[in-house]
């Protein structure tokens, strides 16, 4: 096994750790202060649009899109984008300066996967470019949406159109002013199998009967200017050809963009955690507390060393998964993907909180991004799939595999 980064991949993330020092770290508080003094509170600030053109410029745009997606990204595998990854995970706004935030990298993956070329002329191509945001409309309120084949949102035939009734919330990025397209997610037919009961289509913003019925906090915050929302579709009406591939194929799309998901997120979340860890080591070093530097108390010597390890063991394991994804595809590595959703959450909640704890009360203010950040981890920690489900999944194909070796042993 090798440890180190490709050539391609360490150069790139060279190239995009200057970038983070030139651009980014510096306007890190400027970029905050923007949003929230914004009376648009939805209306991503103008240096967004700034930081965007450098990026493209310095060819560091739309790094997650793999080999099949050339010319349009840079091209790498779930292994060489990781690192990357996790390095814009260190300013959590950051990735959408590259154009690799959620949910648009998802929308973008399964556009350009089942999307039809029409599709792609009028959706694709813009969030390619930057030009607009999307959303990915699936959780409600009503059901426990851990189990997507709960989702109760109706897809219904009607001639040349589909007609959409239902209520979905959690929809993050439908609050951006910019947000143009959502994939949808609801039920075309109760009556077929538990797994092809669902469909994903599309759905413009602007669509009659669309309406956002408030913004919805996660641990507090609203992340604005993206935003989570509330909206009720109430017998929204969009053209046929809006579906994705055809009817009963939600759940095998859905299915498909989580894995690279999830790589993506235990990867930011990774870059979270370092971060706090970076940030703990600094202050310890320069508070003194009962007569000397907190970095000299052994109990905070201690935290730090278990950080670091908790941090260093997540990850090896996503490495390890991203490298899985890539030799042998997501289905046979869907084990070891649940294993780092799991694992990375969890551990960033830990790390982060420790490094609250080193901060004292200005860890919990705004002064510093760790409440923001582990705000982000606990969330995360449901997103794509509770820890029970995949723990629940894990576990019976760990069971099942060892059964069935015994038996042919």
């Amino acid at each position: 096994m090798h440890f180190d980064y490709s050539s391609k991949t360490q150069g790139l993330l060279d190239k995009l750790n200057d970038f983070m020092d030139q651009h980014i770290y510096p306007v890190e508080q400027e970029y905050i202060n923007a949003v929230e003094n914004n009376q648009q509170r939805w209306t991503t600030p103008a240096l967004m649009q700034d930081l965007k053109a450098k990026a493209k410029a310095a060819g560091l745009w739309n790094l997650f899109l793999p080999e099949e997606y050339l010319p349009y990204g840079a091209g790498l595998t779930n292994l060489e984008y990781a690192p990357l990854c996790e390095a814009m995970g260190r300013v959590m706004w950051s990735s959408e300066v590259f154009n690799c935030s959620a949910p648009d990298t998802g929308n973008m993956e399964v556009l350009s996967r089942y999307g039809s070329e029409e599709h792609k002329k009028q959706w694709l191509e813009p969030l390619l470019n930057g030009e607009i945001r999307s959303a990915f409309a699936m959780t409600e309120p009503d059901v426990a949406s851990s189990d997507a084949t709960n989702i109760e949102t109706a897809i219904v035939r009607d001639g040349d159109e589909y007609v959409i009734n239902g209520l979905k919330w959690y929809t993050s990025g439908a609050m951006n002013s910019n947000c143009k397209i959502m994939v949808v997610m609801g039920k075309t037919d109760t009556s077929a199998d538990r797994h092809r009961q669902q469909s994903q289509i599309l759905v413009p913003m602007n669509t009659p009967g669309v309406t956002i019925i408030r913004p919805m906090q996660a641990m507090g915050y609203y992340d604005e200017p993206v935003g989570h929302a509330e909206i009720e579709f109430k017998n929204v009406r969009v053209p046929a050809s809006n579906l994705l591939v055809g009817e009963g194929e939600g759940f095998a799309i859905a299915q498909g963009r989580l894995g690279p998901g999830r790589i993506h997120h235990c990867m930011r979340l990774i870059g979270c955690a370092q971060r706090a860890l970076d940030l703990a080591c600094e202050r310890v070093d320069s508070r003194v507390a009962f007569g000397q530097s907190l970095s000299k108390q052994q109990s905070v010597r201690e935290s730090i060393a278990q950080m670091h390890c908790d941090i260093e063991q997540a990850r090896l394991l996503t490495l390890k998964a991203a490298d899985k994804m890539d030799r042998y595809g997501n289905k046979v590595a869907r084990d070891i993907i649940a294993a780092i959703k799991i694992v990375a959450p969890s551990m960033a909640c830990r790390v982060i909180d420790q490094a609250i704890q080193m901060h004292g009360a200005a860890g919990t203010s705004q002064d510093f991004v760790l409440s923001a950040i582990y705000a982000y981890a606990r969330t995360i920690r449901l997103a794509d799939g509770p820890d029970q489900v995949h723990m629940m999944q894990l576990g019976r194909n760990l069971i099942k595999d060892h059964v069935g070796r015994k038996a042919l042993g």
